[in-house]
């Protein structure tokens, strides 16, 4: 992984930190049950698959620059209901999800020790491919904010990952060159492969342990408790990692 000393963990937020995926699915069967939705979509099961894909099929649309973040929700909300509302229908409905899915909020159980852990090695920022509003009023509530120097959102950026500007912006902002910094993420792709090509050094978090092997000059964790010794001892190519 060569010997440039790291001097800064940047984090994605969702499904990194931040447990996204249980908080959007327990927040979606509160709002479709007190709508009186989940039997119009053929009963709980049916209707939370449903809505997992079709949030999937706007985000892609939004990374790829097709619509913008505002957009992405509105058309979530109108695919899943199959119903050509307008845009304040469409906005007040997902604003009453939001409501469910925010009282969903928490971090992952290793996430709090570990940002802790590696606050006492190096600087920490955020680098995330939703909105700065939304990520900044997240990680306060969440009570992690002060763990971050920097926090850079696609939105306002106007680039997204896995583009290769994403990554070398936030390292500006940090005044570091890219290879002084680990980036942590979730996505195989997004995260661990667009941050390798950007030339940081990449660690992908693979919770469940079942989405294959890392792609070449990409690290592996199943969790973040892995990560401060994954930084600072014996990294798993063998090699003495040099960090601080």
């Amino acid at each position: 992984m060569g010997t440039n000393r790291i001097k800064a963990v940047v984090w994605d937020v969702d499904d990194t930190i931040f447990d996204y995926g249980r908080a959007d699915l327990d927040g979606i069967r509160a709002h479709l049950a007190v709508e009186g939705l989940l039997e119009a979509h053929g009963g709980e099961e049916a209707a939370l698959a449903r809505w997992k894909t079709v949030s999937g099929t706007h985000w892609r649309r939004f990374v790829a620059g097709e619509t913008d973040f505002e957009g992405h929700r509105r058309d979530r909300v109108r695919e899943f209901l199959g119903t050509p509302l307008t845009e304040a229908q469409a906005a007040a409905w997902w604003d009453r999800y939001v409501t469910h899915y925010e009282s969903a909020w928490s971090l992952f159980p290793d996430a709090a020790d570990t940002l802790a852990a590696v606050a006492g090695l190096c600087r920490q920022a955020v680098l995330s491919n939703a909105s700065l509003l939304v990520q900044e009023r997240k990680l306060a509530t969440l009570g992690v904010r002060d763990h971050f120097e920097s926090v850079v959102c696609a939105v306002e950026l106007g680039i997204a990952k896995p583009e290769a500007g994403a990554f070398l912006h936030v390292c500006e902002a940090l005044g570091l060159a890219p290879a002084e910094v680990a980036y942590v993420g979730d996505d195989r792709e997004v995260d661990g492969v667009g941050a390798r090509d950007a030339g940081l050094r990449s660690v992908w978090v693979d919770r469940d342990g079942t989405r294959g092997p890392a792609p070449e000059g990409v690290e592996r964790i199943t969790g973040l408790a892995e990560l401060p010794a994954l930084l600072t001892g014996q990294t798993r190519f063998g090699a003495r990692s040099t960090f601080g």
